[in-house]
């Protein structure tokens, strides 16, 4: 598994459905439909995605010394 941080490529809102799929070795549509999906059902879940969001950290680039 890889370290839970939110992508810089591939992320379409937040980059937490990315990060998930990346984590769990899935597809990121995978984890969005699952997430849009479980929205249906009673429970906090839009309220974890903007947690997720918020404390999640980015993805960190190399810097080239030019």
């Amino acid at each position: 598994m890889t370290a839970l941080v939110r992508p810089r490529n591939g992320r379409v809102i937040g980059g937490v459905c990315a990060a998930l799929a990346r984590r769990f070795g899935t597809s990121a549509t995978t984890m969005r439909v699952i997430f849009v999906v479980s929205c249906l059902l009673p429970g906090p879940q839009f309220l974890l995605y903007l947690a997720l969001w918020v404390f999640l950290p980015g993805e960190e680039t190399t810097k080239t010394a030019w």
